[in-house]
Order: C-alpha cells, then structure tokens, then sequence
C-alpha cells in the first residue's frame, strides 16, 4: 500500500474541541455507531481481518485496550462505513496508543462506496491534522454543511507520527440519524401481491403459438 502519491490540499483543520458536557451526556450523543452497517464496513489494509470493526464500540469502552485494528503494509488505514439510513455527521473522535503509532491525519469523505486507496488521491470534504489522544477525549467538529445526508462515510488514516504502523482503539461517531425509506421494497411488494387473476392467459397465447 506504500507509494500512494496524495493530494494533500487545503482544508485541513487543525483545531479540535475538548467538550465540558459530562461523560453520561456525551455518551448518549455517540451513538451512532449503532447505526452502521457492521457487517458490510470495510477497513483496508487492516492486519488482521476483521479488526477494524472493532473500533466501532459503545462509549464506555471507548479505553478498552484488548480491542484495536493496527495497519498491515504501512501506516495508512481506509475505513468505509455504510450507514443503515442517512446521517448527518457533528464530530468524531479517533484515539490511539500514545507513541508514535497514533494517527497524525484523517481525512473524510462522503458516500463513495467501496472506496480504494487509489480514490484518496482526490480531495476530501475534510481533513484534520490530530493530536494524540489515547484517553479519546478530544473531539474534531465536521462541517456539518457538507455532512449531511450521508449514507456512507469513509475515514483515511494518511499517516501517524513517526512509526511503521498505526493503531487505533476507538473511533467515536457524533451526529443525527434518520431511517431510510425503503422504497423499492414497498415495490417488490407490491408485485409479489399481484393477483394471478389480473394477468389473462388469452393475452399470452398469440405469442406463445407464434414461437412454437
């Protein structure tokens, strides 16, 4: 995965919030992960597969230590995460171990599904230069402007400070969530209602006389 040649552009926000709410209340506000589609989240370049799911975990496990995806080839880490419905994204938080192996960068981008390493060369809707943050504490505010609506959020961990891999413990994700409409499933309802009777059998005959 080494070698990528990234566009690193503008847009990069180095600010960060360390919110005053208590622990309880900003637990209740993390709960999005609840809305992700767990099985199909896809995490590249992953060491061992599986583990980027991981990370995606209630708010008082946000220090759990036991569970982490940690990057394979080099530093870099691709999560996409599809959603069960639209979201509007307010914040994330990422935290790692408190060495060098702690993600320096995270870039974001919305509802490119099955997005590749070749796809972080175009320019993110956002990107944070990170602190180290192991006690996952600090929180970095999305442009909620260009984060809403989104089905699908991809997260590109560009690099760390300084080591051959990276490690992540937890990710926290921030926001509302609304259920999608499901509507072509009411349509394929529909159909397998239909009544057998509605459809005549002298309307098929001709044609089936005329292949014969």
């Amino acid at each position: 995965m080494s070698g990528h040649g990234h566009g690193h552009g503008g847009g990069h926000s180095h600010g960060c919030c360390e919110c005053d709410h208590e622990p309880a209340e900003r637990g209740v506000e993390y709960e999005l992960y609840r809305r992700i589609d767990i099985e199909k989240l896809q995490c590249l370049n992953e060491s061992r597969d599986g583990d980027g799911k991981l990370v995606f975990k209630p708010w008082d496990q946000r220090t759990d230590r036991t569970k982490f995806v940690e990057s394979d080839a080099d530093e870099e880490l691709l999560f996409n995460i599809p959603f069960t419905g639209s979201v509007k994204l307010k914040g994330i938080i990422i935290a790692g171990e408190d060495d060098e192996s702690h993600p320096a960068e995270m870039r974001l981008f919305k509802n490119i599904p099955q997005m590749s390493f070749d796809d972080t060369s175009r320019e993110p809707e956002q990107a944070f230069r990170l602190n180290r943050d192991p006690l996952a504490e600090l929180e970095y505010p999305t442009k909620i402007a260009r984060f809403s609506n989104v089905e699908h959020l991809s997260i590109h961990i560009s690099r760390n400070f300084g080591a051959e891999s990276t490690r992540v413990y937890y990710i926290g994700l921030r926001g509302e969530f609304t259920q999608a409409h499901r509507h072509e499933v009411t349509i394929c309802n529909y159909e397998a209602a239909a009544n057998p009777a509605d459809h005549k059998v002298e309307s098929i005959t001709p044609q089936t006389q005329f292949i014969s």
